[in-house]
């Protein structure tokens, strides 16, 4: 599977431009899947659902299913956090996995920038970082794109997989 990243700052506009790359390349006919990275405690089950509680009774593994979607929940009870590189043959087969975060993970990645931050961009200091996608100029010798234009950013980061 081709693997390619988006990165940046807190309220960059990393999900908005995830979002628009998946209706962007998935318009044009391929499969994409997403892999998004949390730094804090996150939970996708809800108190009280029968599938919260088997959790909270000690599952280690909880799926639910239904006829619409599947979904696999799997406690880490202080395992360590899996690595990248260890979920993504979890995933079926695809043409893209676009990944949100993992900012350190060797891929290679598009960041998010705004100028509001107030923040160098990551890409100063990480080499994974193949272009930077702006909502202004941006000192740097990578190439700046329009944080904007989704056309432009799907079609340099499937220039770059060879897609």
């Amino acid at each position: 599977m081709k693997l390619y990243g988006v990165t940046g700052w807190k309220n960059a506009g990393k999900t908005t431009l995830m979002e628009r790359l998946v209706t962007e390349i998935t318009g044009r006919g391929l499969r994409v899947s997403t892999v998004k990275h949390a730094h804090h405690d996150t939970d996708v089950d809800q108190p009280g659902r029968d599938s919260f509680r088997h959790r909270q009774a000690g599952a280690s593994q909880v799926m639910l299913a239904s006829p619409r979607r599947w979904a696999l929940m799997t406690e880490l009870r202080d395992a360590p956090e899996p690595a990248l590189e260890d979920l993504l043959p979890r995933l079926d087969p695809v043409d893209l996995v676009l990944v949100e975060g993992y900012k350190r993970a060797p891929h290679p990645k598009i960041e998010a920038w705004r100028a509001i931050n107030g923040k160098l961009p990551l890409a100063t200091k990480n080499d994974t970082i193949r272009a930077i996608a702006a909502d202004g100029p941006v000192e740097t010798g990578l190439p700046v794109l329009d944080l904007d234009d989704v056309v432009a950013v799907a079609d340099f980061i499937l220039s770059e997989v060879g897609a």
